[in-house]
């Protein structure tokens, strides 16, 4: 095999159409996405205040925002991947946490511990920073691997235990992690069971030469600072997710989405010689996590129903994590997202 596998531009898939006696209600649909998503160009308009192009970085932002799944965004140092979070979560009318990871912190400085009440005799819980409706897990990956695994019951259950109590997170819960390179000093691998909860890895890159032209002129003004006002408050977002989970998906996108995800774990399924490249393939959460992740994404373009470029276009932030490749893959500096857009490249679209 070469080097590295080689991906071409198909045409733009057709959109499904539904059955004549679905018409009318995929109508029904398109005219509550378009009338409850009228908040989302407002809040994209207010978030550019701050951040200067990253248009990608900013719907998938949104995604788990109308999801409530969790991000991980990957770049090098400086490329605004804290600004753009703490600039959501400015917009959103909610409560906000930062944690900053350091390799001496302690799963209690996240959670929260018990503490002895001398006057009482007894122990009380002191919550820590998790329980917010949207947390930034700041350079998560330079604390071990004891502090990232204190997240897997908060980002999987909504929910956390100290002692013997558990304790229930708010209604709208996300955590938004941001990492450095793997390959940077001081850096220590997700597990992965953890890595897995993400429901889209987005790895962030360096901007156009027209958009850094315009970080210039922005920085030159840093003195009068543009203050960002909230846009939506958590009781729309949450109705905003029920239109979401109405959003129409059609059997063939079904399929599409399966035949997808299940071709990482059996590429010869579909005439591909990708075994040698491929450890394990991507989890039933890569299934689950591309119908939302598509759904969110019609509706972030006022769509009630999905098409097949809703797919591809969240297939790689879905699977490129989820997607361990072997050692062989290394050696010939193949990677997941080569893997990934071999699979788009072949599988038949409806």
């Amino acid at each position: 095999m070469n080097q590295s596998i080689d991906s071409t531009v198909s045409a733009t898939p057709p959109i499904p159409q539904p059955g004549a006696m679905e018409h009318e209600s995929v109508q029904a649909i398109n005219e509550a996405v378009q009338n409850s998503s009228a908040w989302v160009g407002v809040l994209k308009s207010e978030i550019a205040k701050n951040i200067v192009g990253q248009e990608m970085l900013v719907d998938r932002l949104l995604i788990g925002l109308l999801t409530g799944g969790h991000i991980l965004l990957e770049g090098l140092p400086g490329l605004a991947k804290t600004l753009a979070v703490k600039t959501l979560a400015t917009a959103v009318s909610t409560d906000f946490r930062r944690i900053q990871f350091t390799p001496d912190m302690l799963p209690a400085d996240i959670m929260g511990t018990e503490i002895y009440n001398p006057r009482d005799t007894s122990f009380e819980v002191k919550q820590g920073p998790i329980f917010s409706s949207i947390i930034l897990a700041d350079e998560i990956n330079r604390a071990p691997s004891k502090v990232q695994s204190a997240l897997l019951e908060a980002m999987q259950e909504r929910q956390v235990t100290i002692g013997e109590s558990t304790f229930a997170l708010p209604e709208l819960f996300l955590v938004l992690a941001t990492q450095n390179p793997i390959e940077q000093e001081g850096t220590y691998p997700l597990p992965e069971a953890q890595v897995d909860r993400f429901m889209l890895k987005v790895v962030v890159d360096y901007p156009s030469r027209e958009q850094e032209r315009m970080i210039l002129e922005m920085v030159e003004h840093i003195d009068s600072k543009i203050s960002v006002q909230p846009i939506i408050s958590p009781d729309d977002i949450l109705k905003a997710r029920s239109v979401v989970d109405s959003i129409y998906l059609d059997d063939r996108i079904k399929d599409y989405i399966v035949s997808l995800v299940y071709a990482t774990r059996d590429p010869a399924g579909v005439d591909l010689d990708l075994k040698d490249y491929i450890e394990t393939g991507a989890s039933p959460r890569a299934t689950i996590n591309l119908k939302v992740a598509a759904r969110a994404l019609a509706y972030l373009n006022g769509r009630g129903y999905v098409i097949p470029d809703d797919i591809k276009s969240c297939a790689m932030d879905v699977m490129r994590h989820r997607i361990r490749i072997s050692y062989e893959a290394e050696a010939e500096g193949i990677t997941s997202e080569d893997i990934i857009r071999k699979l788009l490249d072949t599988i038949p679209v409806p």
